[in-house]
């Protein structure tokens, strides 16, 4: 390890002790790559890098800022449904809950004592 890699890992930690509960004050970690435009078909293609943890086929938002600089990031997928079909008659011997099973009985909570009340002591 260099000189200049052992003064950027010593300050990292300081600032990882500095910042340690407070996550959302922690600089953004950057990384750099260098990669290389070409030609695929009709497009123009950029390799990306396997460490940057992209899988094949993900789909990607492309921003592009003053047609100088360029950002991309992960399309958010559809929230999963839940298929009912699948587990459907898997819980026999349930019973629907009867109405008068359904009612519920008041009772006072914390912090519902009235001006005058005695303090409950608890």
């Amino acid at each position: 390890m260099s000189k200049i890699e052992e003064e950027q890992e010593e300050y990292r930690g300081r600032l990882d002790r500095l910042f340690g509960s407070m996550p959302w004050l922690r600089p953004k970690e950057i990384r750099r790559f260098r990669a290389r435009v070409f030609k695929s078909g009709n497009s123009l293609a950029l390799r990306l890098p396997a460490g940057l943890g992209l899988a094949p086929g993900m789909e990607m938002n492309l921003r592009v800022e003053d047609g100088e600089h360029f950002s991309f990031e992960p399309v958010e997928r559809p929230k999963r449904k839940f298929n009912v079909a699948k587990v459907w008659g898997s819980a026999g011997g349930l019973k629907v809950i009867e109405p008068e099973s359904r009612l519920f009985v008041e009772r006072p909570l914390l912090g519902d004592e009235q001006p005058g009340d005695a303090p409950s002591g608890n």
